[in-house]
């Protein structure tokens, strides 16, 4: 089927129809979040999709239908071209067009294989299991980028609680089964969905409405928001400025009655100097900590190697704790396959092991920052949207701390798509997640995924907050995306194996 792809063209008018479902359907992300939009639209997708002609057509519909969904959902990608337009502008059109459709490959073949090997009579249905097994393959293939999943709609809804229980792979299935439901215009579909919709609205009011653990002296964390904008991030007198300006955040006084942080963060490569052999520089920020510890993002060297780092400045300006950022943005911090070429080939100009881009650090860890302070789960920038990635450390945390530089995002979609999935990292987990971004959106958000405190975009300041309770450990922290994986196989042998009734 997919060989054959291109000699089965259903059509511009339906090929350009699917595209405009697609882009309704990207209404529902943050910051819009209108679910409402996007479950007709998947379903009249869906139904599309089940009428095409051959499963050919289909695939190019499905094709089509993710173009113009990521094409929305993922339109903040410019922005990163933007910072120094003169050199990579030229690039915007190629991406504008390569990563939506790139991602739609995976709706693509979705769509066709539902349509080859499902009969009419449950094809909605396999669509919908065939949908969801791909957002599941889009999370992992080639390091993944589940960015937008199909399940992010339900993060301001009561409705994300049941992350707790299946993660986002799970509100997708129950979305696209919704979709295919309504698409089916049948009774007993519709019923089913609309009770299904009704517990899960009733399940998760009801974690909302459950109080928190109530947790005795729970330490104070300040949270620093410089507002570093990217394209002056690196000038050498800005960059001064900016780092001066973090000192002074850290040194500001607490509100009256308030005690001062048992912790300071600042966000990702927050620091202009490097780690090593820059004892004046944690010197410095330690003094600015006033006695409280001082969690920083700072770029180190290893030889030739080069390290996207989180270090831990003790109260007498030493680095006590070291984690590197392991999940790193293909193109953007590493060249896939760089150091790979130059072993084999010699290549030189895209090895990291040569300091063409960063090196991946070992592995997710825990900080052990102290008794009041517990243990920390800490990600940097894009790992928070890796949920297996909260998975990895051995053991559990007490808290989640991410920071994170999402300038490079713009200010209309990217910074809050990338908190919407911050919360929901916080639900699947049942911890609280406490994030400094560069330039906004600094958060406080509680074990719920409640935002209980925040520094908008575009703002220089601080942030002080008493760290949430956790709660016990999820289902989904304890067996992650295997649940899912077994049920998507289950479902898609059933629908399978089920064959239409001979008529009498």
């Amino acid at each position: 089927m997919t060989l054959r792809l291109l000699g089965a063209w259903p059509g511009w008018p339906m090929a350009g129809a699917a595209f405009g479902l697609g882009a309704v359907m990207a209404s529902g992300q943050a910051p819009l979040g209108f679910w409402w939009l996007t479950l007709p639209a998947l379903a009249a997708a869906f139904l599309l999709i089940s009428r095409a002609a051959t499963a050919d057509h289909a695939a190019w519909l499905g094709l089509f239908l993710g173009g113009g969904y990521f094409a929305l959902a993922l339109s903040w990608i410019v922005e990163p071209f933007l910072i120094e337009p003169e050199t990579y502008a030229w690039m915007i059109p190629f991406v504008l067009v390569l990563l939506p459709f790139g991602m739609g490959l995976f709706w693509a073949l979705a769509a066709g294989l539902a349509h080859r090997f499902g009969n009419p009579a449950r094809r909605l249905a396999l669509l919908a299991v065939a949908f969801a097994v791909a957002e599941l393959a889009r999370s992992y293939v080639l390091t993944g980028f589940p960015w937008a999943l199909i399940g992010h709609i339900w993060v301001d809804t009561p409705i994300a609680q049941l992350g707790a229980l299946i993660g986002p792979i799970g509100l997708t299935l129950l979305t696209t089964l919704a979709a295919a439901a309504i698409a089916n215009a049948k009774p007993i579909p519709l019923v089913g969905a609309g009770l299904g919709a009704a517990a899960a609205v009733a399940f998760g009011t009801t974690q909302l409405a459950a109080p928190l653990p109530v947790q005795a002296d729970a330490p104070i964390i300040r949270l620093v928001q410089p507002n570093a904008e990217q394209h002056l991030k690196w000038d050498a007198e800005r960059a001064h400025l900016y780092f001066d300006r973090q000192l002074d955040l850290t040194a500001a006084a607490p509100e009256l009655g308030r005690p001062r942080p048992d912790l300071v963060v600042w966000p990702e490569t927050s620091v202009p100097y490097l780690l090593n052999n820059n004892e004046a520089v944690l010197a410095a920020i330690a003094q600015a900590g006033q006695g409280a510890q001082v969690v920083v993002g700072i770029q180190r060297l290893e030889g030739n190697r080069g390290f996207n780092s989180l270090a831990v400045i003790s109260p007498d300006g030493h680095a006590t704790h070291l984690y590197d950022k392991h999940h790193l943005v293909p193109f953007g911090e590493y060249i896939p396959f760089g150091d790979l070429a130059f072993d084999l080939f010699g290549l030189t100009a895209f090895a990291s092991q040569l300091g063409a881009g960063y090196s991946a650090g070992p592995g997710a860890v825990l900080l052990d920052l102290g008794p009041k302070l517990g243990r920390a789960l800490p990600l940097i920038c894009y790992e928070a949207v890796f949920p297996q990635d909260l998975r990895a450390a051995f053991g559990r945390a007490d808290w989640i701390l991410q920071i994170t530089n999402d300038a490079w995002f713009g200010e209309l979609t990217g910074p809050w798509q990338h908190l919407a999935q911050s919360r929901l990292r916080a639900i699947e987990q049942g911890l609280p997640l406490l994030r400094a971004a560069n330039t906004g959106v600094t958060a406080v958000i509680d074990a719920r995924g409640r935002v209980l405190a925040q520094i908008g975009l575009g703002v220089a300041g601080h942030l002080d907050a008493t760290l949430p309770a956790a709660l016990a450990r999820t289902p989904y922290a304890r067996f992650g995306d295997w649940p899912m994986l077994l049920l998507l196989a289950g479902l898609a042998v059933a629908l399978l194996a089920r064959r239409p009734r001979a008529k009498a």
